[in-house]
């Protein structure tokens, strides 16, 4: 298991659970909103918005922490993250925030203390990008976006 370390932000609501597994076998740790003076953001539709958690963390050097929308937010609200999976990067020590976007039809309404995304955990590898002047052939080639038809 990698450990995560987390310290709140001054001024969050220490009574804001820290991201966990819902479940035994979720990828995912939910994290939530932590407002400050515990107001309501209400993201009306096509609005995005920065929504804080409250807190920072520290990611074990050769892995990342990947932002990704939780499931049943999106299909029953359309909330969801425009730069999905977003990355935090294991030195970065800034704040968390989480991008939300209202996708769907309506207003929503993020609460204090809300679940508004979901952390997972990756291994990262780093390459080296070498210029060349050929590249091997495969079978798909230069087909672009669609390129492999539909079905």
């Amino acid at each position: 298991m990698v450990a995560i370390r987390v310290i709140r932000e001054d001024g969050a609501d220490p009574s804001v659970p820290l991201p966990s597994y819902e479940t035994t076998g979720a990828a995912g740790a939910d994290v939530r909103a932590n407002l400050p003076d515990k107001t309501p953001i209400t993201l009306l539709p096509g609005q995005r918005a920065l929504v804080p958690t409250g807190l920072r963390i520290e990611i074990p050097k050769g892995y990342e922490v990947q932002v990704r929308p939780r499931s049943g937010l999106a299909l029953k609200y359309g909330i969801t993250l425009p730069n999905t999976p977003g990355t935090i990067d294991s030195d970065y020590r800034g704040p968390l925030g989480v991008i939300l976007l209202n996708a769907g039809q309506e207003s929503f309404e993020i609460t204090h203390g809300e679940r508004i995304a979901q952390l997972v955990v990756a291994p990262v590898v780093q390459a080296s990008f070498e210029a060349t002047d050929t590249l091997s052939d495969t079978d798909r080639g230069a087909g672009g976006f669609g390129s492999t038809g539909r079905g």
